[in-house]
Protein backbone atom coordinates (compact mmCIF):
# COMPACT_ATOMS: atom_id res chain seq x y z
CA UNK A 1 0.00 0.00 0.00
CA UNK A 2 1.39 3.43 -0.96
CA UNK A 3 2.03 5.98 1.77
CA UNK A 4 -0.95 8.07 0.61
CA UNK A 5 -3.27 5.06 0.49
CA UNK A 6 -2.09 3.95 3.93
CA UNK A 7 -3.52 7.11 5.45
CA UNK A 8 -6.93 6.69 7.07
CA UNK A 9 -9.35 9.61 7.51
CA UNK A 10 -11.37 9.60 10.72
CA UNK A 11 -14.63 11.55 10.80
CA UNK A 12 -16.59 12.37 13.95
CA UNK A 13 -20.34 12.74 13.34
CA UNK A 14 -21.02 15.00 16.30
CA UNK A 15 -24.82 14.84 16.48
CA UNK A 16 -27.65 13.73 14.22
CA UNK A 17 -31.42 13.77 14.10
CA UNK A 18 -31.88 10.64 16.23
CA UNK A 19 -29.68 11.00 19.32
CA UNK A 20 -30.32 13.36 22.21
CA UNK A 21 -28.97 14.23 25.63
CA UNK A 22 -31.30 11.67 27.19
CA UNK A 23 -29.37 9.08 25.14
CA UNK A 24 -26.00 10.56 26.07
CA UNK A 25 -25.44 13.90 27.89
CA UNK A 26 -22.44 14.64 25.65
CA UNK A 27 -24.60 15.06 22.51
CA UNK A 28 -24.10 18.72 21.49
CA UNK A 29 -26.98 21.14 20.93
CA UNK A 30 -25.54 24.66 21.20
CA UNK A 31 -22.84 26.23 19.01
CA UNK A 32 -20.40 26.25 21.93
CA UNK A 33 -21.08 22.56 22.63
CA UNK A 34 -20.50 21.69 18.98
CA UNK A 35 -17.27 23.69 19.00
CA UNK A 36 -15.97 21.92 22.10
CA UNK A 37 -16.91 18.46 20.81
CA UNK A 38 -15.21 19.23 17.50
CA UNK A 39 -12.04 20.42 19.25
CA UNK A 40 -11.83 17.31 21.39
CA UNK A 41 -12.51 15.03 18.41
CA UNK A 42 -9.79 16.76 16.39
CA UNK A 43 -7.31 16.45 19.25
CA UNK A 44 -8.13 12.72 19.47
CA UNK A 45 -7.40 12.17 15.77
CA UNK A 46 -10.42 13.26 13.68
CA UNK A 47 -9.65 15.13 10.47
CA UNK A 48 -13.30 15.93 9.76
CA UNK A 49 -16.51 16.54 11.70
CA UNK A 50 -19.98 15.92 10.31
CA UNK A 51 -22.68 18.30 11.54
CA UNK A 52 -26.48 18.35 11.69
CA UNK A 53 -27.87 21.66 12.93
CA UNK A 54 -29.58 21.62 16.32
CA UNK A 55 -31.59 24.16 18.26
CA UNK A 56 -30.96 24.71 21.97
CA UNK A 57 -33.72 22.21 22.80
CA UNK A 58 -32.02 19.55 20.66
CA UNK A 59 -34.50 19.59 17.79
CA UNK A 60 -33.18 19.48 14.24
CA UNK A 61 -33.06 22.69 12.24
CA UNK A 62 -32.51 23.79 8.65
CA UNK A 63 -32.29 27.49 9.64
CA UNK A 64 -29.30 29.03 7.92
CA UNK A 65 -28.48 31.49 10.70
CA UNK A 66 -28.34 28.78 13.35
CA UNK A 67 -26.25 26.38 11.27
CA UNK A 68 -23.91 29.22 10.37
CA UNK A 69 -23.44 29.93 14.09
CA UNK A 70 -22.53 26.28 14.70
CA UNK A 71 -20.18 26.22 11.71
CA UNK A 72 -18.45 29.47 12.74
CA UNK A 73 -18.06 28.33 16.35
CA UNK A 74 -16.34 25.12 15.21
CA UNK A 75 -14.00 26.90 12.79
CA UNK A 76 -13.11 29.61 15.30
CA UNK A 77 -12.08 27.04 17.92
CA UNK A 78 -10.50 24.52 15.53
CA UNK A 79 -9.73 26.16 12.18
CA UNK A 80 -7.79 23.13 10.92
CA UNK A 81 -10.70 20.68 11.01
CA UNK A 82 -12.84 19.93 7.93
CA UNK A 83 -16.54 20.62 8.51
CA UNK A 84 -18.96 18.42 6.57
CA UNK A 85 -22.55 19.70 6.77
CA UNK A 86 -25.60 17.47 6.43
CA UNK A 87 -28.02 18.13 3.57
CA UNK A 88 -30.62 15.98 5.35
CA UNK A 89 -31.12 18.97 7.69
CA UNK A 90 -34.48 18.17 9.28
CA UNK A 91 -37.38 15.75 8.70
CA UNK A 92 -39.71 18.69 8.01
CA UNK A 93 -37.41 20.53 5.59
CA UNK A 94 -38.32 20.93 1.94
CA UNK A 95 -35.71 20.06 -0.71
CA UNK A 96 -35.14 23.79 -1.23
CA UNK A 97 -34.53 24.33 2.50
CA UNK A 98 -32.22 21.33 2.69
CA UNK A 99 -29.85 22.58 -0.01
CA UNK A 100 -30.16 26.31 0.80
CA UNK A 101 -28.15 26.07 4.04
CA UNK A 102 -25.36 24.18 2.25
CA UNK A 103 -25.06 26.76 -0.53
CA UNK A 104 -25.26 29.70 1.89
CA UNK A 105 -22.52 28.42 4.23
CA UNK A 106 -20.33 26.70 1.61
CA UNK A 107 -18.53 24.10 3.72
CA UNK A 108 -15.70 22.14 2.14
CA UNK A 109 -17.89 19.03 2.06
CA UNK A 110 -21.57 18.14 2.49
CA UNK A 111 -23.60 14.95 2.52
CA UNK A 112 -25.50 13.90 -0.61
CA UNK A 113 -28.15 11.24 -0.07
CA UNK A 114 -28.91 8.76 -2.80
CA UNK A 115 -32.30 7.11 -2.40
CA UNK A 116 -35.77 7.44 -0.89
CA UNK A 117 -36.09 4.95 1.94
CA UNK A 118 -37.74 4.02 5.22
CA UNK A 119 -35.77 5.73 7.98
CA UNK A 120 -37.04 4.69 11.39
CA UNK A 121 -36.10 4.16 15.01
CA UNK A 122 -36.97 0.58 15.97
CA UNK A 123 -36.26 -1.27 19.19
CA UNK A 124 -33.75 -3.84 17.98
CA UNK A 125 -34.59 -6.50 20.58
CA UNK A 126 -38.39 -6.41 20.18
CA UNK A 127 -39.01 -4.91 16.73
CA UNK A 128 -41.29 -2.24 18.21
CA UNK A 129 -41.45 0.97 16.17
CA UNK A 130 -40.52 4.10 18.13
CA UNK A 131 -40.40 6.52 15.18
CA UNK A 132 -41.39 5.95 11.57
CA UNK A 133 -40.45 8.14 8.63
CA UNK A 134 -39.79 8.12 4.90
CA UNK A 135 -36.54 9.88 3.99
CA UNK A 136 -37.15 11.41 0.56
CA UNK A 137 -34.24 11.60 -1.88
CA UNK A 138 -35.46 11.53 -5.47
CA UNK A 139 -33.30 11.25 -8.57
CA UNK A 140 -33.98 14.94 -9.21
CA UNK A 141 -32.72 15.83 -5.73
CA UNK A 142 -29.61 13.67 -6.22
CA UNK A 143 -29.00 15.49 -9.50
CA UNK A 144 -29.84 19.03 -8.37
CA UNK A 145 -28.10 18.85 -4.98
CA UNK A 146 -25.03 17.32 -6.61
CA UNK A 147 -24.87 19.97 -9.32
CA UNK A 148 -25.33 22.78 -6.81
CA UNK A 149 -22.58 21.45 -4.54
CA UNK A 150 -20.14 20.96 -7.37
CA UNK A 151 -20.82 24.39 -8.87
CA UNK A 152 -20.01 25.99 -5.50
CA UNK A 153 -16.88 23.83 -5.01
CA UNK A 154 -18.50 21.90 -2.15
CA UNK A 155 -17.38 18.29 -2.39
CA UNK A 156 -20.29 15.83 -2.05
CA UNK A 157 -19.95 12.98 0.40
CA UNK A 158 -22.24 10.45 -1.26
CA UNK A 159 -24.28 8.62 1.38
CA UNK A 160 -25.07 5.01 0.49
CA UNK A 161 -27.53 3.09 2.70
CA UNK A 162 -27.78 0.07 0.40
CA UNK A 163 -26.54 -1.02 -3.00
CA UNK A 164 -29.56 0.60 -4.68
CA UNK A 165 -28.29 4.03 -3.61
CA UNK A 166 -24.94 3.25 -5.16
CA UNK A 167 -26.61 2.17 -8.40
CA UNK A 168 -28.64 5.39 -8.41
CA UNK A 169 -25.40 7.36 -8.23
CA UNK A 170 -23.83 5.34 -11.03
CA UNK A 171 -26.79 6.30 -13.24
CA UNK A 172 -26.78 10.01 -12.42
CA UNK A 173 -22.99 10.35 -12.64
CA UNK A 174 -23.24 9.65 -16.38
CA UNK A 175 -24.25 13.30 -16.73
CA UNK A 176 -20.63 14.13 -15.94
CA UNK A 177 -20.98 16.81 -13.26
CA UNK A 178 -19.29 14.95 -10.38
CA UNK A 179 -15.65 15.90 -9.88
CA UNK A 180 -13.08 13.26 -9.08
CA UNK A 181 -12.25 11.63 -6.85
CA UNK A 182 -15.77 10.76 -5.76
CA UNK A 183 -16.22 10.13 -2.04
CA UNK A 184 -18.71 7.58 -0.73
CA UNK A 185 -19.89 6.87 2.81
CA UNK A 186 -21.41 3.43 3.40
CA UNK A 187 -24.02 3.77 6.17
CA UNK A 188 -24.79 0.46 7.87
CA UNK A 189 -27.58 -0.48 10.25
CA UNK A 190 -30.24 2.20 9.70
CA UNK A 191 -33.73 0.75 10.23
CA UNK A 192 -34.74 0.95 6.58
CA UNK A 193 -31.24 0.46 5.17
CA UNK A 194 -29.04 -2.61 5.10
CA UNK A 195 -27.54 -4.32 8.13
CA UNK A 196 -23.77 -4.66 8.26
CA UNK A 197 -22.50 -7.73 6.43
CA UNK A 198 -18.88 -8.12 5.43
CA UNK A 199 -19.84 -9.74 2.13
CA UNK A 200 -22.15 -6.83 1.23
CA UNK A 201 -19.36 -4.40 2.03
CA UNK A 202 -17.05 -6.04 -0.50
CA UNK A 203 -19.82 -6.06 -3.12
CA UNK A 204 -20.24 -2.28 -2.71
CA UNK A 205 -16.51 -1.61 -3.00
CA UNK A 206 -16.28 -3.60 -6.24
CA UNK A 207 -19.10 -1.47 -7.72
CA UNK A 208 -17.45 1.89 -6.99
CA UNK A 209 -16.23 4.12 -9.83
CA UNK A 210 -12.50 3.80 -10.39
CA UNK A 211 -10.43 6.04 -8.13
CA UNK A 212 -13.19 6.62 -5.58
CA UNK A 213 -12.69 6.90 -1.83
CA UNK A 214 -14.95 5.14 0.63
CA UNK A 215 -15.61 5.39 4.31
CA UNK A 216 -18.06 3.60 6.59
CA UNK A 217 -20.20 4.19 9.62
CA UNK A 218 -22.60 1.98 11.53
CA UNK A 219 -25.61 2.54 13.76
CA UNK A 220 -25.23 1.42 17.37
CA UNK A 221 -22.53 -1.11 18.08
CA UNK A 222 -22.38 -1.98 14.37
CA UNK A 223 -20.21 1.13 14.24
CA UNK A 224 -17.13 -0.82 15.32
CA UNK A 225 -17.56 -3.75 12.91
CA UNK A 226 -18.19 -1.38 10.01
CA UNK A 227 -15.20 0.88 10.60
CA UNK A 228 -12.88 -2.09 11.20
CA UNK A 229 -13.94 -3.69 7.91
CA UNK A 230 -13.45 -0.38 6.11
CA UNK A 231 -9.98 0.06 7.58
CA UNK A 232 -8.99 -3.49 6.61
CA UNK A 233 -10.10 -2.92 3.01
CA UNK A 234 -8.24 0.37 2.63
CA UNK A 235 -11.12 2.73 3.37
CA UNK A 236 -11.78 5.37 5.99
CA UNK A 237 -13.76 5.48 9.24
CA UNK A 238 -16.61 7.51 10.72
CA UNK A 239 -17.60 7.35 14.37
CA UNK A 240 -19.57 9.69 16.60
CA UNK A 241 -22.61 10.33 18.72
CA UNK A 242 -24.88 10.76 15.69
CA UNK A 243 -24.58 7.05 14.99
CA UNK A 244 -23.75 5.47 18.33
CA UNK A 245 -23.63 6.72 21.91
CA UNK A 246 -21.78 3.80 23.52
CA UNK A 247 -18.34 2.27 23.77
CA UNK A 248 -17.69 -1.33 22.66
CA UNK A 249 -18.27 -2.56 26.23
CA UNK A 250 -21.69 -0.87 26.36
CA UNK A 251 -20.71 2.07 28.58
CA UNK A 252 -21.81 5.53 27.50
CA UNK A 253 -19.09 7.34 25.55
CA UNK A 254 -17.81 10.41 27.37
CA UNK A 255 -17.92 12.29 24.09
CA UNK A 256 -17.23 11.99 20.39
CA UNK A 257 -13.53 12.10 21.21
CA UNK A 258 -13.67 8.79 23.06
CA UNK A 259 -15.16 7.08 19.99
CA UNK A 260 -12.44 8.68 17.85
CA UNK A 261 -9.87 7.15 20.18
CA UNK A 262 -11.32 3.69 19.45
CA UNK A 263 -11.00 4.34 15.70
CA UNK A 264 -7.38 5.42 16.19
CA UNK A 265 -6.62 2.21 18.09
CA UNK A 266 -8.20 0.09 15.34
CA UNK A 267 -6.16 1.90 12.70
CA UNK A 268 -2.95 1.48 14.65
CA UNK A 269 -3.59 -2.24 15.11
CA UNK A 270 -4.05 -2.58 11.35
CA UNK A 271 -0.94 -0.59 10.49
CA UNK A 272 -2.78 2.43 9.07
CA UNK A 273 -1.57 5.99 9.68
CA UNK A 274 -4.03 8.68 10.81
CA UNK A 275 -4.55 11.40 8.21
CA UNK A 276 -4.27 15.04 9.21
CA UNK A 277 -6.96 17.43 7.92
CA UNK A 278 -4.69 18.66 5.12
CA UNK A 279 -3.82 15.09 4.12
CA UNK A 280 -7.56 14.31 4.14
CA UNK A 281 -8.21 17.33 1.90
CA UNK A 282 -5.64 16.04 -0.57
CA UNK A 283 -7.03 12.48 -0.54
CA UNK A 284 -10.65 13.58 -1.01
CA UNK A 285 -9.94 16.35 -3.52
CA UNK A 286 -11.31 19.21 -1.45
CA UNK A 287 -10.76 22.85 -2.30
CA UNK A 288 -7.90 24.54 -0.49
CA UNK A 289 -9.23 27.34 1.73
CA UNK A 290 -6.99 29.78 3.54
CA UNK A 291 -7.35 29.29 7.28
Amino acid sequence: MSKKKNKVIITAALAGAGTFKNNNPAVPYTPSEFAEEARKAYNAGAAMVHVHGRRDDGSATYEIERIQQIYDAIKQKTPEVIVNLSSAASPDATPEQRIAQIIAIKPEMASLNTNTMNFAIIERKTGQIAFDNVFTNTFTMLQDFGKSMESHRIKPEIEVYDVGGLDNTLLIMKQGFFSTPMNFNFVWGVAGGQAFRASSFETMIHALPEGSNFTACGIGLEQFSAITQSCILGGHMRVGLEDNTRMPNGDLAKGNWELVEIAVKIAECLGREIATPDEARDIMGLRKDER
